[in-house]
């Protein structure tokens, strides 16, 4: 069906399947269903609670909160009643929330609990706007503020208002939205500045749904597991809104920590995920071969290179040799559908998004029976421009475009698009939104790539990010960065070089796995403080960068490099909610260690 709204496609989806199961969350041991009609029950009346509280269609509301089925379901009610969500990260300090409730004009923000709260509490007098908090988890520390209110509470303030005043939901309000209507505020951390509200209408979003979903054929009624933060627009499309259009379950995992758990007790057939969590799972099944028998250590690199020239063969829609089909077959029974059975079992595909996926992990996870399907995209563009599919992969590329989608190279190397999928603008900031968009509507993405014969995208680096050394070379940092993170003894690493007469490198280590090494070398285990001057350190990761930037010419090859104490982190301000590094403030962070490599 071709739906216009977002509030079209959630009734229609949820009253054909009204008597099926649609959320899942987990309580103590026990997975809890929704029904598509308690679902809908639950939004109607949240909807209407919004409504008795005097808010008007095109108000704001934000949601502060970790993924859950509240967060989905308080979404859907916003949106029903015509207003707008403003998406708010859970990590965010005070003054970050503060600006972005103020900016956004919110009047009701969904708190999750007493901890974020208080964040609010603290700063409700300097949000002009802000007239009501919810309680998600129920807690009762707002009772006696009469501002506050608990979940449940609204939902019967809100179902005794629509009785009261005989109210339809669905007929006066969500059928009366607009295509061009404003569906979400989703304000961009970024790496510099102050955060941006990026606005997206009802038509940004469907038109990127009804187009994602021709990437793989028959995708219906699948199971999602959920846990990326829906803050984000990378879960909130393909984790929130697509499984709901493609009529799918979704599980939400308690925390990051449990997905593993979660998905061997739920059996999802696509998960969404950031390159980081694919990163970690390499180095865990790596670990765990590290102290397996010799013998099986060989049968897993059988069944990797068997895996490998598989799906090689596959993707270059190439015939498979009997013999290899043969292989393939035992090394599936032997090796694959092992660790497949770790992940549930029923896993078609992941998605991979927010960051760059290595090369050397895709790969990885390809030979041995996984598919990642890495695509491209912002929150500007609602967010998918490119995907690789199940059918047409290409390593260390995100893809090809979507059908409505325009892309096009600019001389130097940007990446530009068009296409019903970008945003409307910056909200409160035409500055900004004039920047990204030239005369002819091409949307600059600040993103630097190429295009090969076959229309796959390679993203090569960041516009801003593109260092030029006193000698007037340019260098991007990314590949460097990229290069150096496949190392297992490298957890991160910050290129620097701007203006300076060499590159040099601000590298976290991988603190576990140099400790391992320092033991098979008879060595004591060092805490991280100790680790980062330490001979033996030193020594391995000489080695292990030398080898490395025998990849890369001697100009834009590491020189010189500092180890840290401790990883880049959020509260540091170092690290944006997606993970994403903060260039300038880690450089400010350590400006007097970078000036010790330059002496």
């Amino acid at each position: 069906m071709n739906y216009k709204t977002i509030p079209e496609m959630f009734f229609s989806v949820i009253e054909e399947q009204k008597n099926k199961n649609i959320l899942n969350y987990k309580n103590n041991d026990d997975w809890i269903p929704i029904t598509g009609s308690e679902v809908k029950d639950i939004v109607v009346n949240l909807s209407g609670s919004l409504l008795y509280l005097d808010l008007l269609p095109k108000d704001k509301v934000s949601i502060l909160s970790s993924t859950s089925h509240k967060w989905a379901l308080a979404d859907y009610s916003i949106l029903s009643a015509g207003m707008t969500t403003t998406t708010v990260y859970p990590t965010l300090i005070e003054e970050q929330v503060e600006f972005i409730l103020n900016d956004s004009e919110s009047k009701l923000i969904f708190v999750e609990n007493k901890d974020q709260f208080e964040k609010i509490n603290k700063i409700y007098n300097k949000c002009e706007s802000l007239k009501y908090i919810v309680l998600l988890d129920d807690d009762s520390i707002g009772d006696s503020i009469d501002y506050c209110y608990k979940f449940s509470d609204l939902l019967i303030l809100g179902k005794n208002h629509i009785k009261k005043n005989n109210i339809s939901i669905i007929e006066d309000y969500s059928m009366k939205i607009s295509e061009n209507d404003l569906v979400t505020l989703i304000y961009t951390s970024g790496t510099t500045g102050m955060p941006k509200g990026v606005m997206l209408s009802h038509k940004n979003l469907i038109s990127n749904l009804t187009e994602v979903v021709k990437l793989q054929d028959n995708l219906y009624k699948e199971k999602f597991l959920s846990f990326l933060p829906l803050s984000h627009v990378l879960e909130r499309m393909a984790g929130h809104f697509f499984p709901m259009f493609i009529k799918s379950k979704i599980y939400y995992a308690e925390n990051i920590e449990t997905v593993g758990v979660n998905m061997s007790e739920v059996s999802p057939s696509i998960v969404v995920c950031v390159p980081r969590f694919f990163e970690k799972m390499y180095d865990k099944i790596m670990a765990g071969l590290k102290d397996a028998p010799t013998i099986r250590q060989k049968l897993f690199s059988w069944g990797l290179k068997i895996g490998k020239d598989y799906t090689n063969l596959t993707h270059a829609n190439q015939s498979i040799p009997f013999l290899l089909k043969l292989k393939h077959k035992i090394a599936d029974k032997l090796i694959y559908s092992k660790v497949r059975a770790k992940l549930g079992g029923k896993i078609k595909f992941f998605i991979s998004g927010g960051a760059p996926l290595p090369q050397k992990i895709a790969e990885f996870f390809s030979g041995i029976g996984i598919t990642i399907l890495e695509g491209y995209g912002l929150t500007e563009t609602s967010p998918v421009l490119t995907s690789n599919t199940p059918e047409k992969i290409r390593f260390g590329t995100v893809g090809v475009k979507l059908d409505n989608v325009e892309l096009k190279i600019a001389e130097d190397g940007e990446i530009l698009a068009k296409g019903p999928n970008v945003m409307l603008g910056y909200y409160n900031n035409k500055e900004a939104t004039d920047e990204v968009f030239d005369n002819d509507g091409w949307f600059h993405t600040g993103d630097i790539g190429k295009i090969d014969d076959d229309g796959f995208l390679k993203i090569t680096d960041r516009k801003k990010s593109l260092l030029v050394t006193s000698a007037g070379k340019n260098i991007a940092p990314a590949p460097l960065e990229v290069a150096l993170n496949q190392s297992k003894y490298i957890q991160q690493t910050l290129i620097i070089g701007d203006k300076r007469n060499f590159i040099s490198a601000l590298i976290v280590p991988n603190y576990d796995n140099i400790n391992d090494f320092l033991f098979s070398i008879n060595k004591e285990k060092l805490s991280n403080e100790a680790m980062v001057d330490h001979p033996d350190v030193l020594k391995l990761l000489d080695a292990e960068i030398k080898s490395i930037m025998d990849k890369f010419s001697s100009y834009e090859s590491v020189k010189k490099y500092k180890l840290l104490p401790n990883e880049f982190s959020i509260e540091k301000g170092e690290m944006t909610p997606k993970m994403s590094i903060v260039r300038k403030k880690v450089i400010a962070n350590y400006e007097n260690l970078i000036e010790t490599i330059y002496k």
